[in-house]
Formats: C-alpha cells, sequence, structure tokens
C-alpha cells in the first residue's frame, strides 16, 4: 500500500501558474513604473523569484510518501523518500486513531513501540487507510492461525 499527499497540479502546471503569476505582478509593476514608480519592476522580479521557489519548495514536499508491505510475518513501513523503516510483527500490531495536537493521528502500536504514519493525510483518508489496514491484518492473522 501506498500513501501518498494528494496534488492538484503536475510539475508543467506548476510551472505554468508560476509563469502566470510572475507575468501578472510584472504587468502590474510596468503600470506603477509608467505612473512613477521606477522602483516597482525590481520588486516583482524579486516576489517573482520568491513565490516561485516557496511554490516549487511546497510542491517538492508532495515527493514524500510511505510504502506499507503486509506479509506473513511482518509489517514494515518505509519512508519515501528516505532510508527509515520500521517493522513489527504482523500478529502484534494494533491499528488505532488517537486525538494529538488537534488531528487525529493514525498510529500503528506493537510491543510498547508506536509509529505515527499518513500524517500528510487528511482526517477522512486517515479514517479509511485505518479501517483497509485493519481488514489486511485482520485477513494475513487469519491466514496465519490455520
Amino acid at each position: 500500500m501506498w500513501l501518498r499527499p494528494n496534488r492538484a497540479l503536475d510539475k508543467r502546471g506548476l510551472r505554468r501558474l508560476i509563469i502566470g503569476l510572475a507575468a501578472m505582478a510584472l504587468a502590474t509593476a510596468s503600470l506603477g513604473a509608467w505612473q512613477g514608480n521606477v522602483f516597482a519592476p525590481f520588486f516583482a522580479l524579486i516576489e517573482a523569484f520568491v513565490v516561485g521557489f516557496a511554490l516549487g519548495a511546497a510542491w517538492r514536499a508532495g515527493d514524500r510518501g510511505e510504502r506499507i508491505a503486509i506479509g506473513p510475518d511482518t509489517l514494515e513501513v518505509r519512508a519515501v523518500p528516505g532510508h527509515r523503516r520500521v517493522r513489527f510483527q504482523t500478529y502484534w500490531v494494533r491499528v488505532g486513531l488517537a486525538q494529538g495536537d488537534g488531528r487525529q493521528r493514525l498510529l500503528l502500536k506493537s510491543h510498547g513501540n508506536e509509529l505515527e504514519i499518513g500524517a500528510f493525510l487528511g482526517e477522512e483518508e486517515r479514517t479509511e487507510v485505518s479501517r483497509k489496514l485493519m481488514v489486511l491484518l485482520s485477513e494475513v492473522s487469519g491466514q496465519t492461525r490455520r
């Protein structure tokens, strides 16, 4: 199972948005320069670069995700990008939603350890993921008992 944040734009759409915002800012600054504010285009260029950088950084943050692999003996959560891997024994892991930091947290618990997953998901998505994980874990643990 892959958990990824939602993205509204692809890379091409992001470029178009940044170019459109920069064009509008420069058009407004040109009007200001025509009326006597000679520094307006300079500040519009600075604004365009800062806004473009911020939007690009926010878009790149959408690359993160988590891969959850459930096997007969282990449940493994791997953070992508990154090298963080956490393993739980499938039979003992418990899935739960807990209140914290003004939002629901989706937690995997086993043997005194807990791991929050899907922090970048919305409330409804976390609830749906918890249901799916509970079903998958019950299926896997039911097969191992037989």
